[in-house]
């Protein structure tokens, strides 16, 4: 009876034996043949190796809208990103803004050839600086010489400052007198140089021309036509409401804070809006097909210049980025404190592509994101 028990044990080791040999085998075969890994979650994936906290990208053609993720929600927690989060875009409200400008020149209640002195009497002074001599092109094309303001916004360039003024409010007027205090970077159309400035002055300036405030007129002009239901101009509301990931910046240290609550005033006209990936494809998709602008102003949103400090080409509100399969591009980076974002659209329009990511966004992060935008607009998709 002992033996008996004994050889049935020493059968049931050996099954086991046999079961665990078998399981070993089989993934080992398949951990030789992984299957074949989503060419956009993979760009995703190189992204959040860079260092990003969470990353969010979407891609879209006729017929086809493929998302990935990778990352969490936020720092230390296992949240997972929002499938469709809001975020802030940053300077890729620089392009809402030139499509408003564009449309009233359309509508022929401005022009570009107008200078800023004609709209904003005195308001561009000081220290060099002369709005007799800049247009509104020059605001649009950054070629107006016009300093920027953001060194000269706390909340923007320490954490320090983050945290004293997070939840200041600025007006615009308050804004570009911070900017006069500098003088110009070059005389009106003798060089290139990126200034949110010059938004800010086209933000004014759209007030003067319709009578509504900037936020306003780009609701009634882009957002509700084109129902962006995800998309706000939240003026002074510091929040970001909805699904959204928490925001990162270390303002040049090795210490990230987080950085999602923020009064965006600072930045009316030139990087405000809050928005998601698939709304910023659908407004792309909508630029570029024609749909907001007359040919003759799309014609000159896209008619591009060398922008050095860039390392692409700049038109009005546009940049034209060169495509690894060749040709270009059209969109804009957008970044405020703690989220940059690529977003953009073939020629046509038929082709869009967005990422975003919660971090500072340094130099690997940038490049990966860059990469991801070329191979996916070049990407053939069924």
């Amino acid at each position: 009876m002992h033996g008996l028990r004994r050889r049935r044990r020493g059968l049931l080791v050996l099954t086991s034996l046999a079961a665990a040999v078998l399981a070993a085998s089989t993934a080992s075969t398949a951990a030789a043949k992984p299957r074949p890994a989503d060419p956009l979650q993979r760009q995703v994936e190189a992204i959040h190796d860079t260092g990003a906290v969470g990353v969010h990208a979407e891609v879209t053609s006729p017929g086809a809208r493929d998302s990935a993720h990778a990352g969490t929600a936020a720092m230390n927690t296992e949240r997972p990103m929002p499938w469709d989060g809001r975020f802030r875009i940053g300077s890729a409200t620089k392009t809402f803004t030139a499509t408003v400008v564009l449309q009233l020149v359309g509508e022929g209640r401005m022009s570009l050839e107008d200078t800023v002195e004609q709209w904003l009497p005195g308001v561009v002074r000081g220290n060099g600086n002369d709005g007799r001599h800049i247009t509104v092109r020059q605001l649009l094309q950054h070629t107006s010489g016009i300093p920027d303001v953001k060194p000269e916004i706390p909340a923007l360039n320490s954490a320090n400052g983050y945290r004293a003024e997070r939840y200041r409010t600025y007006t615009a007027e308050e804004l570009v007198e911070r900017a006069m205090r500098n003088r110009p970077d070059f005389p009106p159309g003798r060089g290139w140089s990126y200034s949110n400035t010059n938004y800010t002055l086209a933000a004014m300036i759209t007030h003067r021309v319709t009578g509504r405030s900037w936020a306003t007129e780009v609701r009634d002009r882009i957002i509700r036509p084109l129902s962006l239901t995800d998309t706000t101009t939240p003026d002074t509301f510091p929040f970001i409401l909805g699904p959204h990931a928490r925001g990162y910046a270390a303002f040049g240290t090795d210490r990230s804070i987080d950085v999602t609550t923020l009064n965006p005033s600072m930045a009316v006209g030139s990087g405000s809006i809050i928005s998601t990936a698939h709304d910023l494809n659908r407004f792309y998709a909508a630029l570029l097909g024609g749909r907001l602008l007359a040919p003759a102003q799309l014609d000159e949103m896209t008619t591009t210049m060398p922008a050095p400090e860039l390392g692409v080409r700049y038109g009005l509100g546009l940049a034209e980025i060169p495509l690894p399969c060749g040709g270009s591009y059209f969109g804009h980076r957008g970044e405020l404190l703690g989220y940059v974002t690529w977003g953009g659209a073939t020629r046509d329009g038929t082709r869009t592509a967005v990422v975003c990511v919660t971090s500072d966004g340094g130099k690997d992060t940038q490049q990966a994101m860059t990469t991801l935008m070329g191979q996916e607009l070049c990407r053939t998709r069924s």
